[in-house]
């Protein structure tokens, strides 16, 4: 093994996995909290784009929380209850749906700029991995809502030509 990377590794603080279990713990409230946000605005969002690409960042949230469940069950830990968000009101026009979609952008940057230093002291590589993949995605959903907010069309692929979908979601997902 390259001395070095010893040399390193005996520098870089070792998170206990009682300190393991509390990081994650702390991580999932968090995550969870965004991801209600999102789901909140996503019932209220009716631009069709802005819409899809909240229930796009939606999927790919649940998925990240049942990692992060998987990882404080392997820690010995329980995965506690996560309280619903207040629905924002319904926007007005496009101008308040954008300053939503923009604070989702910044809160998600913000939680990165957070969470980003206090990985590297993670000793358990899978844990770890998985943290720096959620970073990674959670960057890439607030440039997705930077995009909705400036009024982008193609934010999940390019159309390939004829009559444009209809730019509205309806108001309940399944009629009474």
């Amino acid at each position: 093994m390259d001395t070095g990377l010893q040399d390193l590794q005996g520098k870089a603080e070792r998170v206990k996995p009682s300190e393991l279990l509390a990081l994650l713990l702390e991580f999932h409230a968090e995550k969870a909290e965004l991801y209600g946000r999102h789901v909140a605005v996503a019932r209220v969002a009716s631009d069709y784009d802005v819409n899809n690409a909240y229930q796009y960042v939606i999927a790919r949230e649940q998925q990240h929380l049942e990692w992060l469940r998987e990882a404080i069950l392997d820690a010995g830990g329980e995965v506690p209850a996560v309280a619903e968000p207040e629905e924002p009101g319904r926007p007005r026009d496009a101008d308040a749906l954008g300053e939503l979609v923009r604070a989702d952008a910044g809160s998600l940057r913000t939680a990165v700029d957070k969470w980003r230093p206090r990985l590297s002291g993670i000793t358990h590589a899978r844990h770890r991995r998985m943290l720096e993949l959620t970073l990674g995605e959670m960057l890439e959903q607030a440039r997705f809502f930077d995009q909705a907010a400036s009024g982008r069309l193609d934010l999940l692929g390019r159309r390939t030509g004829g009559p444009r979908t209809p730019g509205v979601v309806v108001a309940s997902r399944w009629p009474a």
